[in-house]
């Protein structure tokens, strides 16, 4: 049995419900819910079996091409296929033949042509006074035909955006401009991809030579996750202190930091909807929001009094003439992004979901209560930077559920668990892990307590320095306390890497890493050097700058670095250019420029690590 493009589409509906971070594949755990919802309740060893026949990268994940496949088996082992198969989507769904780092040869892919118009748009009006791109005649994107496709080629658009996102992630000293070859193309795209991972971005089966070519659901797939990514990082306190008038009777602000972006976007939605004196709510952006009505209440309630919105859409009969005109109130307070009314009309979840976060993030219009806001002081409730970088590390792994908030959302264990198969497969004995569905019931919080206590068993397994601390305190949230196993598994995790490719049969030390780094600096002929990584003239960045160049010669335009810098302003400058360099060669780089200016050791040892592991896996 082979699916029609309609069927695929309405598979891909299933599929990205659990898929919560967008990121193109779900867990092994997630497989029976996904089928269930598609009306087959297929017995768990059968899953196991199929996992085994279609997990062609051996990663613990399926991606949808790989799902497909055995939803295919599935099919052809009973009679009948009840999935609707209408003109109207099969002229929305593009399917392109070719091949992915997880898929067989011959695999179709399909994408939606709604996303790339929706993102080509993105593009255009995000980027649309980037000098570079503007000299290179680079925009706009052409919504027609590969436009988008071709102009992620040479991997400027991929970084520019990045930097759109989540500013100053990528230096733009590094990326390479004017007249390319396809060697300081690949460059661009290993920059990017490293720099989208630092971000949180899953890069998992996506290379260099993938976005060079160009390949559609690859392309889509990652643009996504970086779209979302920069428009949910606004939604949090921290840039939004009002948010806490979402609270509601008998919660505090522990509880609405539980909340997820899309579940505080839905609770502002609501607030805004009860505001306007409006009767309904909704519980999702795809079924609820298909009439429009929510959408024009809402919008002409959070307005500026000078935008001219009003609510005569309600008055329009046709669905996707109401969509149409509800888009031209969101056009009047400059919000008419991401969504056609058809994606409005048919509930296209990813489209909606970014044009509600797009309008929160324009207009909040949220004021703080007359009686004013609970008393807190931001910096308890505020992600620190070493929070924010371990918790786009483990996204980066593909961990699910995506990580929103680091304590709240390790407090169940499932997270920690997947981390510490990854450093060590094989570790987990999953039947001792309890899933998602054992929270529900009666007992859950007991069950969550329970993983909590698996992983300080795994950590001992591994060694970790986990004295004092115990599975209630995982579970309660403890800051410091889970701060220091999270560190441990970052550390863990980047030394596994260095120690499969050095081919070492024992763990690699931080001497040894210090080692390497002055072997290679007097092999390239350098004259800095590092006693430890608490050595001050890492605040330099310069004995970084160097090693990169020893590894790759020439990659290092010194012109730009400072020798000899004597101010912060110095250091930071060093410190942009030594990471994004880093990434630019091929090591995955987490660390921010300021764990380079502060001399945190720790972050730094990363970073030499990283640069090991490039350097001896490439040989």
């Amino acid at each position: 049995m082979s699916f029609t493009a309609a069927e695929i589409e309405d598979i891909r509906v299933q599929f990205d419900q659990f898929d919560a971070d967008r990121n193109g594949h779900i867990t092994a755990a997630e497989i029976k819910d996904v089928l269930k919802a598609l009306g087959e309740d297929t017995p768990g060893y059968k899953i196991r079996d199929m996992i085994r026949e279609v997990d062609i990268d051996e990663n613990g994940t399926v991606e949808f091409d790989e799902f497909i496949k055995m939803y295919e088996k599935v099919k052809n082992q009973k009679k009948g296929f009840k999935l609707a198969e209408t003109a109207e989507k099969a002229k929305n769904i593009v399917t392109v033949g070719g091949m992915s780092a997880a898929s067989a040869e011959g695999t179709s892919h399909s994408f939606s042509e709604e996303e790339k118009l929706a993102f080509v748009d993105w593009i255009n009006f995000q980027l649309a006074e980037d000098p570079d791109l503007i000299n290179k005649k680079a925009l706009p994107i052409a919504e027609e035909g590969d436009g988008l496709f071709k102009a992620v080629h040479d991997g400027i658009v991929l970084c520019k955006l990045i930097n759109s996102s989540i500013p100053n992630t990528v230096d733009e000293r590094a990326i390479n401009k004017g007249k390319l070859s396809i060697y300081t193309i690949h460059e661009n795209q290993t920059l990017a991809l490293n720099s989208a991972s630092s971000i949180g971005c899953n890069i998992v089966n996506i290379g260099p030579e993938d976005l060079v070519e160009g390949k559609p659901h690859l392309v889509l797939g990652l643009l996504w996750q970086v779209i979302r990514i920069g428009l949910f990082a606004k939604i949090s306190l921290q840039n939004n202190p009002n948010l806490a008038v979402l609270l509601e009777d008998g919660e505090t602000l522990q509880d609405l930091l539980a909340l997820s972006p899309e579940q505080i976007l839905l609770r502002w939605f609501n607030y805004q909807l009860a505001k306007a004196g409006s009767p309904r709510r909704v519980s999702n952006f795809t079924s609820d929001i298909k009439d429009s009505e929510c959408y024009t209440i809402v919008i002409d309630q959070i307005a500026p009094a000078d935008a001219g919105t009003d609510r005569s859409p309600l008055q329009v009969q046709d669905p996707e003439k109401r969509a149409e005109a509800m888009l031209r109130q969101a056009d009047k307070i400059g919000c008419r992004k991401f969504v056609r009314p058809k994606d409005v009309v048919k509930g296209h979840q990813r489209l909606n979901l970014a044009f509600v976060a797009n309008m929160f993030n324009t207009h909040p219009a949220l004021d703080p209560p007359e009686d004013g806001l609970p008393d807190f002081d931001l910096g308890d409730f505020g992600e620190t930077r070493e929070e924010r970088t371990f918790r786009n590390w483990m996204n980066s792994l593909g961990v699910n559920p995506f990580v929103s908030s680091l304590y709240q959302d390790l407090k169940d264990g499932l997270v920690l668990i997947q981390l510490f198969d990854k450093i060590q497969p094989g570790i987990v004995d999953w039947k001792k892990v309890n899933d998602k569905d054992s929270f529900k019931k009666l007992g859950g919080a007991m069950k969550k307590l329970e993983n909590c206590n698996y992983c300080v068993e795994l950590a001992q397994k591994l060694k970790f320095s986990v004295v004092g601390i115990g599975g209630e305190d995982i579970h309660q949230g403890n800051k410091t306390l889970t701060l220091a196993v999270v560190w441990q598994l970052m550390r863990a995790y980047t030394l596994s890497v260095l120690q499969k490719l050095a081919g070492s049969a024992k763990p690699i030390e931080d001497k040894e890493i210090v080692e390497w780094a002055n072997h290679t600096l007097e092999v390239g002929k350098k004259e800095s050097r590092i006693s430890s990584f608490k050595d001050a003239a890492i605040q330099t960045s310069i004995p970084v700058i160097d090693i990169v160049d020893s590894i790759k010669p020439g990659s290092i335009k010194y012109d730009v670095v400072i020798v000899a810098p004597s101010s912060e302003e110095d250091l930071m400058s060093n410190a942009k250019y030594a990471i994004s360099m880093c990434r630019k060669i091929g090591a995955r780089v987490y660390a921010l420029p300021e764990d380079l200016v502060e001399g945190k050791h720790k972050m730094i040892m990363t970073v030499f690590a990283c640069l090991m592991a490039r350097s001896v896996g490439k040989k």
